[in-house]
């Protein structure tokens, strides 16, 4: 049932022009709230000249934010070495959990790992606040 459902949310996103529900979701919270932003417009070199970050959103205030429902560990791998090239960049995560573990056996949340290297995060939906930030 639950499978179900999520394969609806994603074939209804990816018809919006969007890789999942969550992605769809914010899309919509930050219309509401007045946000300008864009989708998977900014492309972030890193490690390497064949390596291309792409970002999910791009506020107007120039936070990027990436909207994760699972967070494997080359994904984890590629945030951090795009961190360390790019300091400069204020990229957040927007998690369907945070509490979700990296693996079975794991005490590492990916909140937690958020703050080990120092991340911002939020469960389900952009902040108010980080819209608001300038």
């Amino acid at each position: 049932m639950v499978t179900a459902r999520r394969s609806k949310l994603r074939q209804s996103a990816l018809k919006a022009g969007f890789r999942s529900g969550l992605e769809q979701d914010n899309a919509k919270w930050l219309k509401q709230n007045g946000m300008n932003f864009e989708y998977e417009t900014m492309k972030i070199k890193w490690v390497s000249a064949p390596h291309v970050y792409t970002p999910d959103f791009v506020l107007e205030n120039g936070i990027i934010i990436e909207a994760k429902g699972r967070f494997v560990g080359s994904e984890r791998a590629k945030h951090l070495a795009v961190k360390k090239q790019h300091p400069d960049l204020d990229i957040r995560f927007v998690f369907s959990s945070s509490k979700t573990r990296l693996s079975k056996g794991s005490k590492t949340t990916y909140g937690s790992w958020c703050e080990k290297h120092g991340f911002p995060y939020a469960d389900e939906r952009i902040p108010v606040d980080w819209m608001k930030e300038r």
